[in-house]
């Protein structure tokens, strides 16, 4: 698999880094307009703010290319972004991706959007996924997205269950709406289980400012602000940021939630595994492979595909055996998640 562009390297006490330190191939050579073949032999992926190694959302899209390289035998390629890059440097990366033949071409967030509005009607047999977005639309463009609020809503009453102090914390990597959905859904969660619980919520940057998907540091010291308060549970959307939020709760012997990914079985995060009670998952891997093998098969997905918690495409992580053994929290978990499939809780889109 080639990595085509390299992260600038970001401070993180933990391990985590260690997965992106790996080599760069060479840039995509340009090939012309693209392949038309429907059997697509190639994939590619291009990474958000954090990049491979993030521990969260970025290594789910791998996961789903890497999957598709093990099941489908693609060719897998991977683009890096770049510190303050713009659309422009997102626009080359694309092009120079669908150029080298790759199909699908996948842009990993909703900064992407500008970019594959413009590069899709360039290339108009390739298609073009982008994750968590759904403002650009096209013949060839499939738009991944989550109920990342239904997610969230169980977060927040198993945050309410497990906390002893009555004190909860919320840290969102940038406020954008993407972002204001993981809140919306916790903070209700964590209401409708404990009325008299209080929740402190934090967001780490400002748009245009992205650098709260991407330094650990800014994550460990909003989640040490907020266990300084009484915090004894803390929700972390905040990409590779949030692995700073987990270490502050695990070195403060606290509960931390991850996101995106099972963030209780990532190396990087190893040291702090046993602090995180369980993580919001959104089923990015599948909607990578799904999005590769509709190519391959020659039906290619567009419009809007959305994962929901009636398909498991959100939900809750139950890999830490501190939070099996659980069983009043799971309950109230299990019941939460049917009465929202159900349509009896209807989950906030926004705060």
């Amino acid at each position: 698999m080639r990595r085509i562009t390299r992260i600038t390297t970001v401070g993180i006490a933990s391990a985590a880094l260690a997965l992106s330190a790996t080599a760069c191939g060479k840039n995509s050579s340009d090939s012309g307009s693209g392949s038309s073949d429907s059997k697509a032999t190639k994939a590619a992926i291009a990474y958000d703010i954090g990049g491979r190694g993030d521990q969260s959302f970025n290594d789910a899209a791998y996961a789903g290319l890497k999957k598709a390289e093990d099941e489908l035998k693609v060719k897998g390629a991977e683009a890096e972004p770049s510190a303050g890059e713009g659309d422009a440097d997102k626009v080359q990366r694309l092009t120079s991706l669908a150029r080298a033949g790759n199909n699908p071409v996948i842009g990993v967030g909703f900064a992407y959007a500008p970019a594959i509005e413009k590069v899709a009607k360039q290339f108009p047999k390739t298609t073009f996924g982008i994750i968590d977005d759904t403002s650009v639309t096209g013949e060839n463009i499939a738009n991944l997205v989550f109920n990342e609020e239904q997610g969230s809503y169980l977060a927040g009453v198993a945050a309410a269950k497990a906390s002893k102090t009555g004190t909860v914390g919320f840290i969102g990597g940038v406020e954008v709406p993407l972002i204001k959905k993981f809140e919306a859904g916790y903070v209700q969660g964590v209401k409708d289980t404990n009325p008299k619980a209080k929740v402190l919520t934090q967001y780490l940057t400002q748009p245009p400012n992205f650098d709260g998907f991407a330094k650990p540091d800014l994550g460990k010291a909003a989640a040490q602000g907020q266990l300084d308060k009484g915090a004894d549970v803390v929700y972390a959307a905040a990409g590779l940021a949030g692995s700073g939020a987990i270490e502050a709760a695990s070195k403060a012997g606290k509960w931390s939630i991850g996101v995106d990914s099972d963030q209780y079985n990532q190396a990087g995060l190893k040291a702090y595994k046993d602090s995180i009670l369980t993580s919001v998952t959104k089923d990015v891997s599948d909607s990578v492979f799904n999005l590769i093998k509709s190519v391959q098969d020659g039906k290619p997905q567009t419009g809007e595909i959305r994962y929901g918690l009636a398909t498991d495409g959100v939900g809750l992580a139950d890999s830490n055996p501190k939070y099996k053994a659980m069983t009043d929290l799971i309950a109230a978990v299990d019941k939460a998640k049917k009465d929202i499939v159900d349509g009896k809780i209807t989950v906030k889109t926004a705060p």
